[in-house]
This record gives structure tokens, C-alpha cells and sequence, in this order.
């Protein structure tokens, strides 16, 4: 069973949003997700001026007009070029490899858990190299580091995924 996650990246900050999960992206499907995307005090793209996207056809006029009524202007990459879809790229694969590839999933609701933890940890406990390796969106700031200070471990997907800091 095939399942579509649409997801965007932010590449200054590489926040990665999730817009939604479907087995099936059609028309209707695209212009809510592009409407919970531009909505006014709680969408993703609020203050975002373009949006840009390979040419599949998922990125229908529907799609497109919404986003354009929100304010973002959509434009497509050029055919054949993943390079200039790096950061989308290399989203993909990292979350391919470091999780779904290690889980079994059944269904829709496992799939949404799973992403949903792994953008958790990516944001808050996943060291980043093309950031200086430091965390994107850290939820405390690092303790002043000691050599009798015990190590604790924050375990994500029943262990898959571990963040390790010293107790202050």
C-alpha cells in the first residue's frame, strides 16, 4: 500500500512541516492542504514568498491558485534537476534510512505517529552538519558540561531513535 506524505522545508532554518498524509493526492486534497498552509495565524508558509516544487502533476492549478491567494508564489524546478531540490532530497532519505526503512508500519495512524516523532526528533535532537552540528530548535540550552554529571538517554519509536545529554 502506497501512501503520499507532502511535507515543506523551511531551507534557511530547515523547519520541515508536515502537510499531510493521503493514499490518495487528489485535487481537493492538494487546495485543503495548500489552505492549511497559508492559513492565516496558524499555517506554515505565513510569511514564506515562494514555494518551490518538482513538476508532478500533484502540484495541480488548485493547488497552486490557493497557495497564490495566501500570498506564496509557487515555482517549478526544472525537469530533471534534483539538485535544486537538495534539502527535500535529503530529507527524504534521512528519514528513509534512520526510520521508516527499520519499521513495520500498519497503516495510515502508525505512519502519522511515526513521521510525526521522527520530525520531533529531528528538530530538537538531531545534530545538523550543514548547520555547524549543532541542534536546529533545541528545547533547553546545553548545560555547562562536568565530569561527574550522569548521562541521561531520551528514547523516541521504542528505542530506534536516542538522544543522549548530561543531567544538570
Amino acid at each position: 500500500m502506497t501512501y503520499y506524505v507532502l511535507f515543506f522545508i523551511e531551507v534557511g532554518c530547515r523547519r520541515v512541516s508536515l502537510g499531510g498524509i493521503t493514499r490518495h493526492p487528489d485535487a481537493c486534497w492538494m487546495e485543503q492542504v495548500a489552505r492549511n498552509a497559508t492559513m492565516q495565524d496558524t499555517g506554515y508558509l505565513n510569511g514564506c514568498r515562494y514555494l518551490l516544487h518538482d513538476r508532478d502533476q500533484k502540484f495541480c492549478s488548485e493547488f497552486r491558485d490557493t497557495l497564490a491567494a495566501g500570498g506564496v508564489e509557487c515555482t517549478p524546478i526544472p525537469a530533471r534537476s534534483p539538485n535544486l531540490n537538495a534539502h527535500a532530497e535529503r530529507w527524504v532519505r534521512s528519514i528513509k534510512e534512520e526510520c521508516l526503512s527499520k519499521l513495520i508500519l500498519f497503516g495510515e495512524t502508525s505512519l502519522r505517529r511515526v513521521v510525526s516523532q521522527y520530525l520531533e526528533h529531528y528538530h530538537q535532537e538531531r545534530n545538523h552538519q550543514g548547520k555547524g552540528n549543532l541542534l536546529l530548535f533545541p528545547t533547553s540550552t546545553p548545560s555547562e558540561v562536568g565530569r561527574h554529571c550522569a548521562i541521561r538517554c531520551r528514547e523516541r519509536l521504542g528505542g530506534l531513535l536516542k538522544y543522549y545529554t548530561r543531567a544538570a
